[in-house]
């Protein structure tokens, strides 16, 4: 084949690659935009006919199939409702539409009832190249759930605010955080006999007796709330008329829902009257401080309660992050095990859901992973490493990730450059990373990735810098940049600037948490309108730290399972029954003690035949890792493999040399890890 024939052959075997590419990505937005949370659909126009639904908008017209169908045709039971005149308005204007809590009344077929629905929905114009509006896409969500709490909150607020006035026994005020009041109950004006609209605005120290003010009574009392988040408030005040009234109450510290101070709640009763009778006020000074300390502990208690609430406020949105993400892929594995209990399914058909079943918990575990990378809870596998060789091999990749009109461009010193860190993690980093990059781009470009290696690490958000010396691994985009707004947040857990379904908000978050725990940080410099640069740092190894072994064993020369026994050490009945029914379905003997000292019972002083130990992390009593140790010490040519979920030991300490399985695990990553520390055995 002469060099022209060679030409042409390669040109096209790369257009074939770049088609089949193309459709896979194709296929893998298809599947995304019909699984997608908010209804969706497309209409072409002039006629507003369906081209695309997802399953959620079916969903939402009662399952019917309208693809070829006009809006008109399809859902002729919404006549007479805004839906048509405003697709028309968009396809004239060529504006887009934003419908928030809007109500539409959808008939179902087949003789079922009609029902009130509240959505929130977006409609888009598509525009040819022309310019010419051509279509219109419809995204949205059902708020009918959310409004019809909202509207329950706002009728509990309004039955509150009905109660706090007609509490005429008790004097309910807020001020702020200069003692001004902002507001005034009924109960309060009818205690101090000053009228709403002759307090608002003015100082609450008014109310505090003369004695009181020269102690500095009213800035203690707002102290103590705000050190404290509540204060008793037992004392005499001040009436408009001069006279005296005692209050029994409490003066409260008020947050808004992120935890900022917003001002201060009072509330107090008029105990005067109590106080006149009570002309044995000495005899009965005992019995009233018993009272006092009773008030201050049922205090003590609220402020408990309610500090625990503020830390619940405080993780709410990762809780609801998790939540929802879990409950999405909880959602996939239990549809698929629904299909496979059909005992007539297709075998492609139970292929592809039991496909479906294992990705999804690769992606659970991968989920799992990421939210112990933020809080720098995961058990890293540290090893050294060319930062280099590493950068250079993840540019190759990045094509896939980032799209043929991103210009990537590699600056690496000829030099090695040796780090020490989880390799994994620190591909994943950059993965993520880039792919921020990419839609910060909007998918064209230039990527920069840099290396600078004996560097410094400079202060970032408020930490001290240090000297190092550190790797310094940058990547730098030519994209709109980023907001001072969202600058400050970019890394917290489950936080997106993206459209719902576009991300997860987990991927910086997991190169904040992976830097850090590397001894590392993750500083970001941006500018709107021209780009962003991110740098990570991570400390830098010299020369002579480099030297390791690979002592991984090539597949072909592992050895399969064929009798060999296995103790396995797992104090859960359920997952000890899978390992060991998972073991024994790849050809090996398995013994089950349900806790480490059970388990060195059985491996005596000679080890009992026993080939290898597989062993949970976080038992009761002795764990895993203290188990490893003692047979490295007593039985070294036992090799022990460990499992775990998570084990706080394993974030802080390592797995100490030994090999980790990580949970959930497969059966496939499980033997190879037997066949190699049995291939390995002293």
């Amino acid at each position: 084949m002469d060099p022209a024939q060679a030409g042409i052959f390669d040109r096209a075997r790369s257009v074939h690659e770049t088609n089949l590419s193309l459709k896979a990505e194709s296929e893998r937005l298809s599947e995304m935009f019909r699984q997608a949370p908010s209804f969706m659909a497309l209409v072409r126009e002039p006629e507003h006919r369906f081209e695309m639904t997802n399953d959620a908008y079916r969903r939402l017209i009662g399952g019917r199939d309208v693809i070829g169908q006009t809006v008109r045709e399809a859902l002729s039971e919404i006549d007479g409702q805004p839906f048509f005149d405003l697709l028309d308005l968009v396809y004239t204007t060529g504006e887009p539409f934003i419908g928030r809590g809007v109500e539409i009344v959808l008939g179902h077929r087949h003789g079922e009832p009609s029902e009130r629905r509240h959505l929130d929905f977006i409609y888009q114009p598509i525009r040819d190249r022309e310019g010419t509006v051509v279509g219109i896409f419809i995204e949205g969500n059902d708020v009918t759930e959310m409004k019809v709490a909202t509207d329950e909150l706002r009728e509990r607020e309004q039955r509150l605010r009905l109660i706090v006035e007609a509490a005429t026994d008790y004097a309910i005020l807020t001020v702020d955080a200069d003692r001004v009041v902002t507001s005034w109950s009924a109960g309060a004006a009818e205690v101090f006999g000053f009228a709403a609209e002759d307090i608002v605005g003015r100082s609450a120290d008014i109310l505090f007796t003369p004695e009181d003010r020269e102690v500095g009574q009213p800035e203690n009392e707002i102290a103590a709330a705000r050190e404290n988040g509540a204060a008793p408030d037992v004392r005499w005040h001040l009436r408009r008329d001069g006279s005296r009234v005692f209050l029994n109450g409490v003066v409260r510290l008020l947050r808004d829902a992120t935890g900022q101070e917003i001002g201060f709640l009072k509330i107090a009763r008029d105990e005067t009257e109590r106080m006149a009778r009570d002309t044995a006020l000495r005899d009965l000074n005992a019995n009233l401080e018993a009272r006092v300390e009773d008030r201050t502990r049922e205090l003590m208690t609220a402020e408990e309660s309610l500090r625990q609430s503020q830390k619940m406020e405080a993780v709410g949105q990762l809780t609801g992050g998790v939540a929802h993400d879990f409950n999405n892929l909880l959602t996939i594995i239990r549809s698929s095990v629904d299909f496979l209990r059909r005992p007539e399914l297709a075998p492609e058909r139970k292929q592809r859901y039991l496909d479906a079943v294992s990705d999804t918990v690769d992606r659970a575990a991968k989920l799992t992973g990421q939210l112990l990378a933020f809080a720098r809870k995961q058990a890293l596998n540290p090893e050294v490493f060319d930062a280099g060789v590493r950068l250079r091999g993840v540019a190759d990749m990045l094509d896939t990730v980032t799209g043929s009109r991103i210009r990537v461009v590699i600056r690496v010193p000829e030099a090695p450059c040796f780090v020490r860190a989880d390799l994994s993690q620190f591909e994943t980093a950059l993965v993520n990373m880039a792919v921020n990059v990419r839609d910060a781009m909007d998918g064209e470009g230039t990527l920069t990735l840099c290396l600078a290696g004996s560097s410094s690490m400079p202060p970032i958000r408020g930490h001290a810098g240090a000297d190092g010396p550190f790797a310094a691994i940058s990547l730098i985009d030519t994209g709109t940049g980023i907001t001072p707004d969202s600058m400050a947040r970019i890394f917290e857990p489950f936080f997106t600037t993206k459209a719902v379904g576009k991300g997860t908000g987990l991927g910086l978050s997991q190169v904040f948490g992976f830097t850090k725990q590397s001894g590392g940080d993750v500083d970001v410099e941006s500018v709107e309108g021209e780009g962003t640069t991110f740098t990570l740092y991570l400390p830098e190894v010299i020369v002579a730290e480099t030297a390791a072994v690979d002592d991984r064993v090539p597949d072909d020369l592992l050895p399969a399972g064929s009798g060999q026994r296995i103790l396995v050490v797992e104090d859960n009945v359920e997952v000890g029954r899978f390992a060991t029914q998972i073991l024994e379905d790849l050809g090996y003997e398995t013994t089950w003690a349900t806790n480490a000292e059970d388990a060195l019972d059985r491996l005596g002083p000679d080890g009992n035949g026993f080939d290898v130990v597989f062993s949970d992390v976080v038992m009761p009593g002795m764990g895993g890792i203290a188990m490893a140790k003692q047979l490295r010490r007593s039985l070294p040519r036992v090799p022990v493999i460990l499992a775990s979920g998570y084990s706080h030991v394993l974030a802080e300490e390592g797995a100490d040399g030994f090999p980790l399985l990580h949970k959930p695990y497969s059966a496939e990553q499980l033997s190879r890890l037997l066949r190699q520390a049995m291939a390995t055995r002293i």
